[in-house]
Parts: structure tokens; sequence; C-alpha cells
């Protein structure tokens, strides 16, 4: 008799780097308790069309172990009118340099946002519309992101190598579109807690800077509610806390060739 435990150690070995992404977040041991893990599963995971599937197989980062004191600073979500100016200002001033992850929908509707202002900094796709990439099929999650990657490459003259997820969310269909696409999968260690710190993004900064460690991915906002404000204070601060620590600020793709 096959065991709900036996099939999802089956789950998590056949689903590889995605399984070991969630495993250090606690998510695996709420898995027991439903009928299916929630990784994309039955045809959205099974590689049928072998003549789409460009390495065989797909990196998924969230840490970089590194000697040198580097960190990377990324933003989900923009470009937005309320907040993605601001955080480049910000960066701007202060000379750091940061990955974001655009929406290709907000990215069509704002490009102008960001017309001249990416020198330095490195864009990647965080699919078209911010759908669950997980819950799609294959030919699903392939559009979300071939039409990201259409709207970065037409409007900023760059062309991703990087793909966050939405939500972090991780299923079969989203690591073989990123496979057929060229992409790394990036995730993070960090995060800005908007919710947690609210108005105190003092605090915020200086439990980043307590926590951190050479090679970490930082995560934060650049759309969304007036939380997103959390994270645009508390970044001066951050910068200015890691810097006299002697970490040094690099884009994703930087700290992954390090």
């Amino acid at each position: 008799m096959v065991t709900r435990r036996a099939l999802l150690r089956g789950a998590l070995l056949t689903t590889g780097g995605a399984a070991t992404a969630f495993a250090g977040s606690g998510h695996v041991k709420h898995w027991l308790g439903w009928d299916r893990p929630p990784l994309g599963g039955g045809y959205a995971s099974a590689a049928d069309d072998l003549g789409a599937v460009a390495s065989g197989g797909v990196r998924i980062h969230y840490f970089r172990p590194t000697t040198g004191k580097l960190v990377a600073l990324t933003f989900d979500d923009g470009p937005m009118p309320d907040y993605t100016p601001q955080f480049l200002d910000v960066l701007d001033r202060a000379q750091v340099p940061a990955t974001f992850f655009f929406v290709g929908r907000n990215l069509e509707r704002h490009a102008g946002l960001v017309r001249g202002r990416l020198d330095g900094h490195e864009v990647g796709n965080h699919s078209w519309s911010h759908d669950d990439l997980a819950t799609l099929d294959l030919a699903g999650a392939r559009r979300e992101l071939e039409r990201a990657h259409d709207a970065i490459q037409r409007h900023t003259g760059r062309t991703p190598t990087l793909l966050r997820p939405p939500y972090g969310h991780l299923g079969g269909s989203t690591v073989l579109a990123a496979d057929a696409m060229g992409y790394d999968i990036a995730l993070w260690s960090h995060q800005m807690r908007e919710r947690k710190y609210a108005d105190r993004p003092a605090a915020q900064a200086r439990d980043l800077i307590d926590s951190m460690r050479p090679g970490s991915i930082v995560l934060a906002h650049d759309a969304g509610d007036k939380r997103r404000l959390v994270a645009l204070k508390a970044l001066p601060a951050l910068i200015g806390g890691l810097r006299d620590q002697g970490y040094r600020f690099v884009t994703l793709a930087e700290l992954l060739r390090s």
C-alpha cells in the first residue's frame, strides 16, 4: 500500500531544486496534511516536450555563499508611479545598484518611469500579470514569462536572465518554462517585513542589519499600498548600516558570479 508520506517523498524527489527551496522555509511540514504538495503536479510538471528543454536543469538561488561581504538588494512588482521613482532616487543618491523584477504589464504601462534610470541596475522577469505560475500549465507559464520578457527587451533594451516567480511559488511548469527560456530562478534569504514593522522603519533596518550574512539576497517591493513606505524609509539606514559593517552592494547577477 502506498502511503501519503511515500507519495510526498516521491514528489519531493522528483521536484528537485524546487523542493529544496521550500524545505528551509518550513513549508514542507505542512504538506503531510494536504492531498498533494503545493507544487504544480500532473501535466503541469511533466516534461512532455523535450524539444522545449534547454538544459535539463534550472538553478534556484536564494543565497550565495561567498567569502566577500556582498549583498544584493532586489525589488519586486514595479514599475509603479507611487514608489519606483522614489526607490530609484534613494539608490541613486547612495550609488547602490539593485535588481528590479518587473511585472511586464506594469512595465508596459509605466515604462517612462524607468527610462534612462536603470544604469547600474539589473532587470529580471516577474511574469506578465503577477499570476501564480504554480497554478498554470506549461503553456500558460510560458505565455506569462514570454510576454514579460518581450516587454523588458522592448522598453529597457535588456535581455533578462533571472526569473522571480510571483509569491515565490514554484511549480513544475514554472521550472520547465524557465528552463526553456534559459532562466535561472531567484528567490531570497531576507525580506522587508512591512506588516511586522508598520511605522518602524528604523527597527526594520536594524533587524536586517543584524541578521545579514555575506551572500544574502534581500527582497523588497516598489509597488503596492502604503506599507511599502516602511521599506522605502528603512532603505537609507539599511544601506548605511551595512556599509559600516563592510558590505558592498551588487546586482544579483554579479552576486551569483562571485
